[in-house]
């Protein structure tokens, strides 16, 4: 039987032609673009969130995108459909959802576009600027795979919502917690990192392909801990001489570190699900 065609990777494999293509944000100059489209019934569900909710989240999993290139978020682009069935009241939540988070990021929402649609779609475009971006690329062999927090709950939180069950507000499938502060004091001594949103296994795929890596496992990770999507937790690597000073800065922004392996020579292929999300 042949394999499925992961129809993402090959569309994305048109345009490898660019160089700009290949990382959470395409780096120009001093800027990083990053785009993500958050749709309902494919990232959400009306009935899980409120408005506010699904405006703020939409720009969260937006900012991981730059904070992980060691990018400081300054301008965002918003594309909304809505829905012909929307209150004022409705948009209202909505913009107050958008507001809040690009307040607390000292961002500004320079602009965008507006549609109708038969459901709520979202499309961001964040621009950053960084003085010295970090890439998936520049992993060596012998570095640390560590990543940031606990993985799992959110999956966890996945399975009672499509069950019908409700959960917490302060889950991280409603609102991710991102650490920028603690994500930009390491970057000097980490050599690559990626944020976890389709997973801990996938986006060691990524890794692995991006730097023609495998790895050694520590410890067995589980599969519903590895495969548990939308967590937005940082992946990243660096030289373990470095783990004392990281770990000093991780305890100073208390931020849980799990350091679970050392990247050699070989290659890691994920076999998770392609969508936790259905």
């Amino acid at each position: 039987m042949s394999k499925t065609i992961n129809k993402e990777n090959y569309f994305i494999s048109k345009f490898t032609d660019s160089k700009f293509i290949g990382d959470d944000g395409a780096v120009v100059g001093k800027y990083v673009y990053s785009m993500d489209a958050f749709f309902e019934n494919v990232h959400f569900r009306s009935s899980w969130m409120s408005l506010k909710q699904i405006a703020m989240k939409s720009m969260l999993v937006n900012i991981s995108d730059a904070i992980v290139m060691n990018a400081i978020p300054k301008y965002a682009l918003l594309s909304v459909a809505i829905p012909p069935y929307f209150t004022c009241d409705d948009l209202d939540q909505l913009a107050s959802g958008f507001k809040k988070i690009a307040k607390e990021y000292d961002m500004i929402i320079i602009g965008g576009d507006t549609i109708s649609n038969n459901k709520l779609d979202i499309s961001i475009t964040i621009i950053s600027q960084t003085q010295k971006p970090v890439y998936r690329t520049g992993t060596n062999e012998g570095d640390f795979v560590c990543f940031t927090g606990e993985l799992g709950s959110v999956k966890k939180d996945l399975d009672k919502l499509l069950s019908g069950k409700k959960v917490k507000k302060s889950s991280k499938f409603i609102k991710p917690k991102l650490n920028a502060s603690f994500f930009y004091e390491i970057s000097p001594y980490i050599n690559s990192a990626l944020d976890i949103s389709d997973g801990l296994f996938f986006e060691l795929e990524r890794l692995s392909k991006a730097n023609k890596i495998g790895f050694d496992f520590f410890d067995d990770i589980k599969k519903e801990v590895g495969c548990s999507g939308e967590e937005y937790e940082v992946l990243f690597t660096f030289d373990p001489k470095h783990t004392k000073k990281i770990s000093k800065i991780a305890k100073k922004h208390n931020v849980t570190l799990s350091i679970f392996a050392k990247a050699i020579n070989g290659k890691y292929e994920c076999d998770c699900r392609s969508h936790h999300f259905e």
